[in-house]
């Protein structure tokens, strides 16, 4: 297993500050994305926010760890120099419960291509055209 470096990661609370205020968000039912451009940073930075409300500390832990895998399978696809935060909706826990890593990378997936953090993926060939 790969381990991601301890830059890679939003820690300060002045950091979450500055993309909640300056930054643009996009929404679903399950996640709100923040995204700030910082251009100093060469990869995206992520911070990560689970309320109680999506449950208990096993189930929260678990939400931030899919929330993790799921922004490390897309981070060589989305536009370098930014802080994302991302807040995890209640409804989430029921995700999670229902399709596992695969809603968590969809969901997130849905959001950065809404926000412009990465292009749309390429709609699959339906076959010989006529």
């Amino acid at each position: 297993m790969k381990r991601r470096t301890s830059t890679s990661r939003l820690s300060r609370s002045a950091e979450f500050e500055r993309v909640y205020r300056q930054g643009r968000s996009t929404a679903n039912r399950h996640l709100v994305l923040y995204a700030f451009p910082n251009p100093a940073v060469q990869t995206p930075r992520l911070g990560l926010s689970v309320s109680r409300k999506v449950g208990g500390a096993v189930e929260r832990n678990r939400v931030k760890r899919l929330l993790r895998e799921a922004f490390a399978q897309a981070g060589s696809d989305l536009s370098p120099g930014h802080d994302l935060v991302v807040v995890a909706r209640p409804p989430i826990g029921e995700l999670v419960e229902r399709e596992g890593l695969a809603g968590v990378v969809a969901s997130l997936s849905e959001l950065t291509v809404k926000s412009g953090l990465r292009a749309a993926p390429a709609a699959p060939a339906s076959g010989p055209s006529a």
